[in-house]
């Protein structure tokens, strides 16, 4: 090899290092870029996690546990009775509550005693935490339109629900999606049913 070889081969190095630096970079940002726009797809439309607050889901539930709330399904498919649904009761204040479905479009729901009657059949269902005390707006029949769902929390005496004004029947629009899984306390880890 000559000195005039050695030279070019230096050169073409040269210029081949920032060439190649700049694709490094750009590989680098398309990586990050390409993360990112997963992780919002993700985020947005299949899955988020949450955290709950309150008792209202005792003893199913409890203060601080973190769950996965599954966005997709109800893209889907149709809620079912006693899925743990996260809803956002009203979008100007952005509250989410989570409760159990138990009643369904079309439904009439009723609360006597301690006993929920769905289209006055009492509702067999273990999920109370203890004997319902109070039925709200429950005592008198209560009919869900189309797109309409009675919701409960688990610690029925001690929760803001479909009993309350306040919160009413919850339209399937207000549903941000089903818990499905919950992942902390690590103790606690699993499906929800």
């Amino acid at each position: 090899m000559n000195w005039e070889e050695v030279e070019k081969t230096e050169e073409l190095e040269k210029a081949e290092k920032p060439r190649s630096l700049f694709k490094e970079i750009m590989d680098v940002v398309i990586y990050f870029g390409g993360i990112f726009l997963l992780t919002f797809l993700i985020v947005t439309f299949v899955g988020q996690r949450t955290e709950v607050s309150g008792s209202s889901m005792y003893d199913t539930l409890e203060n601080g546990d973190q769950l996965i709330v599954d966005k997709l399904s109800y893209r889907l498919g149709n809620p079912e009775r006693f899925d743990i649904v996260v809803f956002l009761e009203n979008p100007t204040d952005k509250t989410y509550y989570i409760k159990r479905i138990i009643g369904l479009p079309g439904e009439t729901v009723q609360i006597i005693g301690s006993g929920i009657y769905i289209n006055g059949e009492l509702l067999e269902e273990d999920y109370g935490y203890e004997p319902i005390k109070k039925a709200g707006r429950a005592a008198q029949e209560i009919t869900l339109g189309e797109d309409e769902y009675f919701v409960l929390g688990d610690n029925r005496n001690n929760s803001q629900d479909s009993r309350k004004e306040v919160v009413g029947n919850v339209k399937r629009s207000q549903f941000m999606g089903k818990a499905f899984i919950r992942i902390w306390p690590l103790t606690s880890f699993g499906f929800l049913e």
